[in-house]
């Protein structure tokens, strides 16, 4: 049966990336607090009928920028943001020769559980220290 993700991490590797993980989810959300605070404002000029342009239209197209190079980063490794408030991310592995994932969140000081692709956060299962 084909894989559905090409890269799989084991769970040293997935460790190794965690205070990366950290600094790319504290850049998404701060990023994403102030889009919105942005949009906002916009949509307040808008209905009194303000010209769109400058530094506003500015500062919200740069950080629409910043948050599409935080997604590149997990989209490129394949790690799959679950719930962004939380801090849950997933990490494509093998485990006993079954696709699944490594599952974290951000209040956790390490990886300690998996699921199946399809079974989400409510199928988490600990991770027996031999695997």
């Amino acid at each position: 049966m084909p894989h559905r993700f090409n890269k799989h991490f084991t769970r040293e590797e997935a460790r190794a990336l965690l205070p990366q993980v950290r600094v790319w989810l504290k850049r998404l959300i701060q990023s994403r607090n102030q889009l919105q605070k942005q949009e906002k404002r916009l949509g307040e000029l808008m209905v009194t009928g303000c010209d769109l342009g400058g530094e506003s239209v500015n500062r919200w197209v740069r950080t629409l920028a910043t948050i599409r190079e935080s997604l590149f980063e997990f989209y490129q490794r394949e790690i799959q943001i679950k719930d962004l408030d939380r801090g849950l991310v997933d990490f494509p592995a093998i485990l006993d020769g079954k696709e699944v994932f490594l599952c974290w969140e951000q209040a956790e000081d390490d990886i300690g559980f998996w699921h199946s692709l399809d079974s989400g956060y409510s199928g988490r299962e600990r991770i027996e220290d031999g695997d």
